[in-house]
């Protein structure tokens, strides 16, 4: 049987190798010319840096078996990230901890005071925070709301955090010791040879066809299934309009040596128009001091339109009632399934896309053998 692929970024990948493995035949197509997705890597030719082209990318996990198989395909190095914050001219740690929090007051907080101040500082009166801002107020209180969230959701989403939902923020941890690494996962390192040099190797394989540069709706031949993992508006022509989506700008500038100190250092005033810089070289520490020149990248984030790259869903009540139209429309495709962060519209990290990829395998594989229908979606994507 013959299968297509639409989307060569994790989700697609896996599944394509899967299927292939298995003794079909692939045609894996991609509109971009090269494979990986979001998490294309190459190696900068002007001062020897690997650059994560569409942002940073650290892998994390806690599922030993998403580590297990992507550990097939390359060797990663082992990575904490440190997140720097600047905020009213001054340099924090990020996620809010220990020392961010006797930095910012001027304390010198043991992690029993500091767990009881903060708790003071707290909104008591918020018992349901329905928003960004009253789970922020509930958690930390106004103080470090304001200096490390405010003006910094403001930028990267657009929008008042009034009018965001809780949930953006219970995924950022506050720590009431001195870790400042920003994930809680066993498993977390870089790929010693970039992310793009992984998903090449998941896609080594006979039985995969690549078609990159090349748009699904250009293709004309019929397959036995087709895996989706492009966004899923567009799979159908946007009949009910478009889905919301927030893209990033890259202003990227080179400097000598060592430009910032640090992998990421974010800019919390609502001031600075620019979101954080990323420098590419911190991302590869087992090789950075050998670089005598460096590469930075300035954010900045704004309202996806018709042409840009769309990166973060955003999920208000307009797209959630779009979204259940488009996915009702999905389940009424046959011979399609949709998978992946676009295809479900939702925002997820490599190791849940990975995660998720896999569990869709399973699922396939069983109903290839049981001659039964591939369901249109592995998860559900409504809220």
């Amino acid at each position: 049987m013959r299968y297509c692929i639409v989307g060569a970024g994790f989700s697609g990948s896996i599944m394509a190798r899967a299927l292939a493995e298995n003794g079909h035949d692939i045609l894996l197509i991609d509109e971009r010319s090269h494979v990986a997705g979001n998490c294309h890597t190459t190696r900068d030719a002007e001062t020897g840096v690997m650059v994560h082209h569409y942002g940073p990318h650290i892998f994390h996990t806690s599922s030993d078996r998403v580590w297990n198989y992507i550990n097939r395909f390359g060797s990663f190095r082992p990575y904490i990230n440190r997140v720097k914050a600047q905020s009213g001219g001054r340099v924090y740690s990020l996620p809010i901890n220990l020392l961010t929090i006797n930095q910012f007051f001027g304390t010198t907080l043991r992690p029993d005071e500091a767990r009881a101040f903060i708790a003071a500082k707290a909104d008591r009166s918020i018992t349901e925070p329905r928003s960004f801002e009253e789970q922020a107020l509930s958690m930390i209180g106004p103080e470090l709301y304001e200096a490390f969230f405010h003006g910094y959701t403001l930028k990267q989403w657009g929008l008042s955090p009034k009018e965001l939902p809780a949930s953006i923020l219970k995924r950022l941890p506050v720590r009431f010791n001195y870790d400042d690494n920003y994930f809680n996962h066993t498993h977390q390192g870089i790929p010693e040879d970039g992310y793009t040099a992984i998903v090449e190797n998941i896609l080594d394989h006979p039985k995969i066809e690549r078609a990159l540069g090349t748009r699904f709706e250009d293709v004309k031949e019929t397959f036995h299934h087709v895996f989706y993992t492009g966004p899923i508006d567009r799979f159908f022509g946007f009949p009910i309009g478009r889905l919301g989506y927030r893209t990033l700008d890259f202003e990227r500038f080179i400097a000598e040596g060592d430009y910032q100190g640090t992998a990421v250092m974010n800019y919390c005033d609502r001031a600075v128009p620019y979101t954080r810089v990323s420098e590419h070289k911190h991302f590869a520490p087992w090789e950075a001091d050998k670089l005598e020149r460096t590469v930075c990248f300035r954010e900045y984030s704004r309202l996806a339109n018709e042409n840009d790259i769309p990166y973060y869903p955003i999920r208000l009540v307009q797209e959630q009632e779009m979204l259940a139209a488009y996915v009702d429309m999905a389940r009424k495709t046959k011979g399609v399934s949709f998978l992946g962060r676009l295809g479900t519209y939702r925002y997820l990290d490599m190791d849940v896309s990975i995660g998720e990829a896999l569990d869709a395998v399973d699922t396939t594989l069983a109903a290839v053998r049981d001659n039964s229908d591939i369901p249109s979606f592995f998860v559900n994507p409504l809220p």
